[in-house]
């Protein structure tokens, strides 16, 4: 047997859960790719690829945060708003002369909490997750619109050029310094989620909450701890956008928890938890990313854009929820165990 497993690598790739998902939707991005390049060339150029990995970088991030919640039988609403709130909060401390960076550690701060509020919600208090960052959704975005008095905040200026250059003007080996954000998030989000006792608890309770229980998981400190992941992804894109625009608006990050369910289900973490690796997270921010640039470059109205993002999302949860029987697999589990027991 061990033998056998030698010879083939390739069977035991296949059998990490979640990758059959990834090899199908890797040849899906290669295959519009390939369609895009034959409809336009210029899709392939240099400049194209450059500004398309940028493009494609916060969705990413707020990807690999979705992701954590997702996995464990969760959702978090939020994320858009908190990247507003990040947005908002870090720009109008900049264009009050606090410097950039301690303006950079306090918006993280505020986002961290919101993280926590989310997590104590949902596992201690028992909050539906929709319900408790539907909520936290409409505070964050309150936050970012009482910041600087329900106004977007003036240039950042000139005392913030480090700022911006550090998280999207600068370049490294010929890429912007927001491709390697993404890349250096997605390497340290990935090592904890595949090869920590904090990630296996994520996919524990994402697949059997009671089980969880027995084998003595802390829920409430590990779903908090997905919760933190994905209010750090969300903070980090704000203070991309604000580098990017170099102000912040009140609007930022709209959508932005759309884009992030897009990245993970397409790549194929399942919204009913346990399931999904980040890898699967980064094809699914390639599909969308490519999909809205190779449609751009082919003419196709941002109301074309939406509707094909979201016939995609639908149809890949769909087959999720097909695929799995309809049932999250702890509830599934623990209604078995129940007719088990002897009356």
């Amino acid at each position: 047997m061990e033998k056998s497993e030698k010879r083939n690598p390739f069977s035991r790739m296949m059998a990490i859960r979640g990758m059959g998902q990834v090899v199908t939707v890797t040849i899906g991005l290669i295959v519009l790719c390939i369609v895009f390049g034959i409809l336009n060339p210029s899709f392939f150029s240099g400049k194209n690829v450059g500004n398309l990995l940028r493009q494609i970088a916060p969705t990413l991030i707020t990807g690999i945060g979705q992701s954590f919640v997702l996995i464990t039988g969760n959702i978090d609403l939020s994320i858009g708003s908190v990247v507003g709130m990040s947005c908002m909060l870090s720009a109008t401390m900049m264009t009050k002369g606090i410097n950039p960076w301690a303006a950079v550690l306090i918006t993280l701060a505020c986002c961290l909490l919101v993280g926590i509020i989310n997590g104590e919600l949902v596992a201690r208090c028992k909050l539906p997750p929709f319900i408790a960052t539907l909520g936290t959704m409409t505070i964050a975005r309150g936050i970012a619109q009482i910041a600087n008095n329900n106004y977007n905040t003036d240039s950042i200026g000139e005392a913030a050029e480090g700022f911006r250059n550090f998280f999207y003007y600068g370049k490294i080996l010929g890429l912007y310094n927001t491709i390697w954000i993404a890349v250096v998030i997605w390497l340290i989000f990935n090592f904890l989620l595949s090869r920590t006792r904090t990630g296996r608890h994520i996919y524990a309770i994402g697949s059997n909450l009671e089980a969880s229980k027995l084998s003595g998981v802390n829920i409430v400190r590990t779903t908090t701890k997905a919760y933190l992941v994905s209010a750090f992804c969300a903070c980090v894109v704000g203070l991309i956008i604000c580098a990017t625009s170099g102000m912040g608006t009140m609007d930022a990050g709209n959508s932005y928890e759309m884009y992030a369910v897009a990245a993970s289900v397409i790549g194929g973490v399942s919204t009913l938890g346990g399931q999904g690796i980040l890898l699967g997270t980064v094809i699914g921010a390639s599909i969308w990313g490519v999909l809205q640039n190779g449609l751009q470059f082919a003419g196709a109205p941002v109301a074309i854009r939406n509707i094909v993002i979201g016939i995609i999302v639908v149809v890949s949860v769909l087959m999720d929820v097909v695929l799995r029987g309809g049932k999250p697999r702890h509830r599934k589990e623990k209604g078995e165990a129940a007719k088990a027991e002897p009356k």
